[in-house]
């Protein structure tokens, strides 16, 4: 059996092949995934130094609309759900969560978001390396089995006729070992490329609520409200302005 036969030859061939087309998937997916995750750090990169040399939220939010990356698309999401506190009521689900909450729930979103994208194709790193020395493997032990049968037909157990086709065999566990090395370091390595990602958009994302209390808290339900009192029933001053009443005079005032 030589080393690139026919698939169709043996099994063996076919397991070889199979081999090659996993390392050729392999070197793809490292090479994509290389490509991907640099042009991410560096439009992160971009998009960090332009947001925090921003004016003001407003200004920022508008700047990552222009930006591409996966923080500015973090950013983008923050934005839009504080956004929606600012729209006219609308008798819909959406009002009926509290500011503080939605934003915390659409930066989380995105973020899962983000990280479903750069998780995709290591998977399938994963199972190429963990996989391909089983299918070496079967493809030895298919050899041997035809070598044995070989030799039981030919009548004679000579070293010249056991060595030849038993070797030949033993090629496919070293290819499966060949592949399922690079593609196990290739997953580890990206692996933690996604948390080291991940988790700098964890660290942009609090920063990001941090700035966005400063337009939440502005609009936070009145005192009154949170205890139950109508919009109307609050307390005046001597001068007829109007005053939120005291957290421990609600109850009686209401």
């Amino acid at each position: 059996m030589t080393l690139l036969a026919s698939p169709l030859e043996s099994i063996e061939s076919a397991v070889i092949w199979l081999l090659v087309v996993f390392s050729v998937a392999t070197w793809g997916l490292a090479l994509l995934k290389a490509v991907q995750f640099g042009r991410l750090k560096a439009q992160d990169r971009k998009f960090h130094k332009r947001f925090w040399a921003a004016s003001s939220l407003d200004s920022a939010a508008e700047l990552s609309e222009t930006q591409p990356g996966a923080a500015a698309r973090v950013a983008q999401a923050g934005y839009a759900a504080i956004q929606v506190g600012e729209a006219p009521q609308a008798n819909d689900l959406s009002q009926a969560i509290n500011h503080q909450d939605r934003l915390e729930r659409a930066l989380r979103q995105q973020i899962v978001r983000e990280r479903r994208s750069l998780e995709t194709g290591l998977a399938v790193v994963a199972s190429i390396g963990s996989t391909s020395p089983f299918i070496g493997l079967f493809g030895t032990v298919w050899g041997i089995m035809e070598a044995l049968k070989g030799i039981s037909a030919a009548g004679s157990a000579s070293l010249e006729t056991v060595a030849g086709p038993i070797g030949a065999a033993l090629v496919a566990t070293g290819v499966g070992i060949a592949v399922a090395v690079p593609a196990v370091l290739v997953y580890n390595y990206f692996l933690r490329r996604l948390k080291l990602t991940a988790a700098d958009l964890d660290d942009f994302a609090h920063d990001f609520y941090s700035l966005a209390q400063k337009k939440l808290v502005p609009r936070a339900d009145p005192p009154d409200r949170a205890q139950g009192c109508g919009p109307g029933q609050r307390n005046k001053s001597e001068g007829g302005v109007l005053i939120w009443p005291s957290p421990r005079k609600t109850a009686t005032r209401c």
